[in-house]
């Protein structure tokens, strides 16, 4: 469907009655990359359960595959088995292309490193300007060869050059404020490295479930972490242990779209296979939407958002989940007070600059928005402008104002396929709520 919608236009046709609908979302993209990384370094077969089949998670699959290992893929079942090699990486010689897939991109670099051989690792057009250079920087203070070719601004970005002769281990210290996912790169390939490694957190960091939940992970095939709050991590040498079957949660920031759809439009709707228990942090936008006025109730490993008589605006730190702010910002104009939306400046790098695209997008159809340099203030709208919304070809815009079309007469999205990112039947789903 979606290579169909690529160069499309898709009009969003509003739902004119309260919702009363029950989805299933597909797993988590976070989970599945983490797990698959872990997967290639233990010794032995793991099997991954409903795991992510989408553009992200196929980058990943093809670029272990280009260094030599096998892996067993069955879509029809969301199953992959990974043969793990040990911290060996078969194939001394590889291009790895990423496309504009963040998480493969960072946890590559570092994987890279435990090899013996010259890799390099590039993306596409935006990927050579997703800033890399604190990840370069880290790596190379554990004794790894790696540089950064490219530079946007002031920041070197892909592509990435890897010298690899095992990574030595030692000291390092990281900045933790552009993305959490440097950070989680190094904490799973840490265990293989032939010395202990201690990283020290220079300032404030961001998403910081999302290196919870890479801890969490690593735990579950074996290897812990000794930490100081979210100051500094020491990681011992270890091994990770193969899994017969390790099943992937449900993705929590693609949830959040059907958790807000009740919010803008009324009645309610059911998220079927997740747990307000789940790992990931984007579980907690949740909470959220509760201070906005949406009832949420969890039943038998679903959870049920029910929309409020008013919704109100709220001031909000989204720092730690910043992937939920567009889906934040698509409820906000719908609130009877203004929305400000704060701590997300690491979203200008991500797959377009998130703050600026979501402010253009919402003045485009009349919404009064301040732009911040950390985020957003987005005020109650009473008139929509019918408007082509534009995605930069970024997943999280297309499913996010998407919603406001299912209120808003006029509302179409350009490029819609651009959600094979990490929900290819998004818009399937979405018509289920009708």
């Amino acid at each position: 469907m979606n290579q169909q919608l690529a160069a499309q236009t898709m009009q969003i046709i509003p739902i004119t009655h309260p919702l009363n609908a029950c989805v299933s979302v597909p797993s988590s993209k976070s989970l599945t990359n983490r797990a698959l990384l872990i997967a290639a370094l233990a010794q032995g077969t793991t099997r991954l359960t409903n795991a992510l089949f989408s553009d992200d998670s196929g980058f990943f699959v093809n670029a272990l595959q280009n260094l030599g290992f096998k892996i067993i893929l069955d879509p029809e079942n969301g199953s992959m088995e990974v043969a793990g090699l040990g911290g060996c990486i078969p194939k001394s010689k590889a291009d790895i292309f990423v496309g504009n897939a963040g998480t493969a991109a960072r946890f590559l670099t570092a994987f890279l490193t435990l090899g013996q051989g010259n890799y390099t690792l590039d993306g596409d057009a935006r990927m050579r300007e997703r800033p890399i250079g604190d990840l370069v920087d880290a790596l190379t203070q554990l004794g790894a060869d790696v540089k950064a070719a490219g530079r946007h601004g002031s920041s070197l970005c892909p592509p990435v050059k890897i010298i690899a002769s095992g990574l030595p281990g030692g000291k390092t210290k990281i900045a933790g404020n552009i993305s959490s996912q440097f950070l989680s790169a190094i904490l799973m390939t840490a265990p293989y490295a032939s010395t202990p490694v201690e990283i020290e957190i220079t300032n404030k960091l961001n998403s910081k479930p999302y290196v919870d939940m890479t801890l969490a992970v690593m735990s579950d095939f074996g290897v812990e972490v000794e930490r100081d709050d979210y100051n500094s991590f020491l990681i011992r040498p270890a091994r990770y242990s193969p899994l017969s079957a390790y099943s992937i949660e449900t993705d929590a920031t693609a949830a959040s779209y059907f958790f807000a759809a009740p919010a803008i439009c009324g009645g309610a709707v059911r998220v079927d296979g997740i747990s307000r228990k789940s790992i990931q942090g984007d579980i907690q936008f949740l909470d959220i939407l509760a201070r906005m006025g949406c009832a949420i109730n969890e039943v038998e490993n679903s959870i049920m958002v029910t929309g409020p008589a008013e919704l109100v605006g709220l001031d909000i730190d989204m720092c730690d989940i910043p992937d939920t702010a567009q889906t934040l910002a698509a409820v906000a104009p719908f609130a009877a007070s203004p929305t400000r939306i704060r701590g997300i400046a690491s979203a200008r790098v991500k797959e377009t600059d998130r703050i600026s695209a979501v402010c253009s997008e919402l003045r485009k159809i009349g919404v009064r928005v301040d732009e911040h340099e950390d985020g957003m203030t987005i005020f109650p709208c009473s008139q929509f402008h019918p408007a082509v919304i534009h995605t930069y070809n970024d997943h999280r815009m297309a499913m996010a104002f998407s919603l406001i079309g299912l209120r808003v007469p006029g509302i179409s999205i350009d490029n819609p396929g651009c959600v094979s990112k990490t929900f290819p039947n998004f818009f399937d789903v979405q018509e289920t709520l009708r």
